[in-house]
């Protein structure tokens, strides 16, 4: 039984092994595709089509992240087609989305081409901001549904379910359930749907409070590596410093350990190293 398979990117032979997608294929024959909803740690949710490609004899154009390649397969990733079909995605994602925290699809604009008020001016997305709890805001006007947390609530890391998908077409949005507060839900505030989220709709209340106050400087942000300390897991830590405070705390997304994944301690409960106050021992 065949372990490998040849196809042909771009008019490029490349080889790998059974059960690779498209989207490895392009990427290995150096001829990568662009991606929104795709994520390395999580399952395929064929959401945005901004990594679709052609391939000869597919009556539609495929999804990368998810076709798996097949033995002889010829795939074109730059046609005219496929240029056509990633500017008109960014052009809707556009029309409803805030993209200033989504430097992927403002990367995919550019490279497409895309109008942002093509499709403007049809329909009225007015989406709230959800401050309902300390760790993390939901700013709904940012979201693409690439359902990313929904995927990492859910059985890829969590296992928590807590999110899905309510509502049809104009009214889809992200949500806990009835309109429910994250408090009211089964959420565990571990914030690993922040973590994936490629556009700032999932963002540390930190985060947003500093960039609401024009005081959030990346460049001035230093980040520091070192191991949790509240059990034995391991997981590693990132932390981000601003003005000598941690401000955010992530995980590296390809971690033996944690794989970008952190529990409510690890993620947030890091405020207690800048405390000024000093725990006395009962005598």
């Amino acid at each position: 039984m065949a372990t490998s398979v040849t196809l042909k990117v771009d008019g490029d032979s490349v080889t790998l092994p059974q059960g690779t997608t498209l989207r490895e294929a392009c990427e290995k024959a150096d001829h990568p595709v662009p991606t929104l909803c795709w994520h390395e740690n999580l399952t395929p949710a064929n959401a945005c089509r901004a990594c679709v490609v052609e391939v000869k004899g597919s009556r539609t154009l495929v999804a990368s992240c998810s076709r798996v390649a097949e033995d002889g397969m010829e795939v074109w990733t730059n046609t005219e087609r496929v240029q056509n079909a990633r500017k008109v995605v960014a052009e809707l994602l556009l029309s409803t989305s805030d993209a200033t925290l989504a430097p992927d699809l403002k990367d995919l604009a550019q490279a497409s081409g895309a109008s942002a008020e093509r499709f403007r001016g049809g329909a009225t997305w007015e989406q709230p901001v959800r401050v309902d709890n300390e760790l993390y805001v939901r700013d709904l006007s940012k979201c693409i549904l690439c359902y990313r947390c929904v995927e990492a609530c859910g059985a890829d890391w969590q296992n928590t379910f807590a999110i899905q998908v309510s509502g049809r077409g104009f009214d889809a949005h992200i949500d806990a359930g009835f309109g429910r507060e994250l408090a009211e839900s089964d959420c565990v505030f571990c914030g690993n749907c922040v973590a994936v989220c490629p556009t700032g709709a999932l963002i540390g209340k930190t985060e947003w409070d500093l960039r609401n106050q024009g005081a959030w400087d990346e460049e001035r942000i230093s980040t520091t590596t070192t191991i949790c300390s509240y059990c034995g897991v391991g997981c590693e830590l990132k932390l981000h410093v601003l003005d000598n405070k941690i401000v955010k705390v992530t995980s590296p997304m390809d971690n033996p350990v944690s794989h970008g994944m952190l529990c409510v301690k690890g993620r947030y409960g890091y405020e207690f190293v800048q405390s000024e106050e000093t725990l006395v021992p009962n005598s």
